[in-house]
C-alpha cells in the first residue's frame, strides 16, 4: 500500500484494480493535491475483479474510495466514477467544476453556462453512452480471438465481423465525429470538452478514450483534434504523477484490457 501527503484532515483511500476505470480516479487525485492512500488488485486470470474486493463494497468492483474526515464514526464509501468525482470535486476542487450560471442569471431556466452544460452532459455521456459501445467491442473481441475448434472459428469470426461492421463501427464513427466537433467548438477556444480549463469530466472521458485508440477507429488521420485532445490530457503533470505512482506500486502499468 502506497501513501501520499498524510495530513491530519480528512484522507481518501483509493481501492485500485490494473487496467480498470480506477487510474482516472488516481489521476483526479493528483490533480486535487488531497492525501490518499491506494492499495492495490490484480486482475483473476479470467480477467475479472478479485473477489477482495466485496469486502470494500457489495459490488466488487473499482474504482471505490473511502473516505475517512473528523466527525465520522467510520470511512464513507463511495463507488461509481462520476460519483467519486462530483463528491471529491464538490468538498476538495470546485475549480474542477465549471461556474453554473451566467452573470445576473443565478437560478433561471436556461441561464447556465455553456461550459457547466457541457460539463454536465459529458459527466453522463462517458458511461451512459460511450463507454456502451467499448465494453460491446471488447465482448466482440474476446469472442472473434476466442480458443475454438477450428471448424467453428471461421463461424464465430463472421459474427464478431457482423457486429464490428454492422453495428459497432457506424456508431464509433458517429461518436467520435461528434467529439472532434466538440473540441472543435469548445467554448472560449478552450483545449478542453468544456471549455479552457480541465473539468472532472475530461478526466472521466479519459477512459474510453483511451480504450477507444486501443480497440477502435480513433486515429489521428480521421479525427486529430480529438486525438490531440487525447494527447493533450496525457501531457497534465498530475496525469503523469499518476502513472508513475502506479509505476511505483506495482512496477509496471498497463492501461489495455
Amino acid at each position: 500500500m502506497a501513501t501520499q501527503q498524510l495530513s491530519d484532515g480528512p484522507k481518501v483511500k483509493l481501492y485500485w484494480l490494473e487496467k480498470s476505470r480506477s487510474q482516472r480516479i488516481l489521476w483526479l487525485l493528483e490533480e486535487l493535491k488531497v492525501p490518499y492512500d491506494i492499495q492495490t488488485f490484480k486482475r483473476t486470470k479470467e480477467k475479472l475483479a478479485p473477489p477482495e474486493l466485496k469486502e470494500i463494497h457489495p459490488l466488487g468492483k473499482s474504482p471505490v474510495v473511502s473516505i475517512e474526515a473528523p466527525g465520522l464514526s467510520e470511512p464513507l464509501i463511495l463507488a461509481e466514477s462520476s460519483c467519486i468525482i462530483e463528491y471529491l470535486t464538490e468538498h476538495f476542487g470546485k475549480w474542477l467544476e465549471p461556474k453554473q450560471y451566467a452573470e445576473g442569471k443565478e437560478g433561471q431556466v436556461g441561464g447556465e453556462t455553456e461550459e457547466w452544460l457541457r460539463y454536465r452532459f459529458f459527466m453522463h455521456y462517458a458511461e451512459g453512452s460511450l463507454m456502451t459501445y467499448l465494453i460491446v467491442a471488447l465482448i466482440v473481441g474476446n469472442i472473434k480471438s476466442s480458443p475454438v475448434p477450428f471448424f467453428i472459428k471461421p463461424i464465430t469470426g463472421a459474427i464478431a465481423n457482423k457486429i464490428n461492421s454492422l453495428f459497432l463501427e457506424p456508431n464509433f464513427t458517429t461518436h467520435f465525429s461528434f467529439l472532434e466537433g466538440q473540441i472543435a467548438s469548445s467554448p472560449g477556444g478552450g483545449d478542453y470538452l468544456c471549455g479552457k480549463e480541465l473539468t472532472g469530466a475530461d478526466i472521466l472521458m479519459s477512459f474510453p478514450l483511451e480504450a477507444a485508440k486501443g480497440r477502435t477507429g480513433l486515429d489521428t488521420a480521421k479525427y486529430p483534434k480529438l486525438c490531440a485532445y487525447i494527447d493533450r490530457l496525457h501531457e497534465r503533470e498530475a496525469y503523469k504523477n499518476a502513472v508513475k505512482k502506479i509505476i511505483e506500486v506495482e512496477g509496471s502499468y498497463d492501461s489495455n484490457l
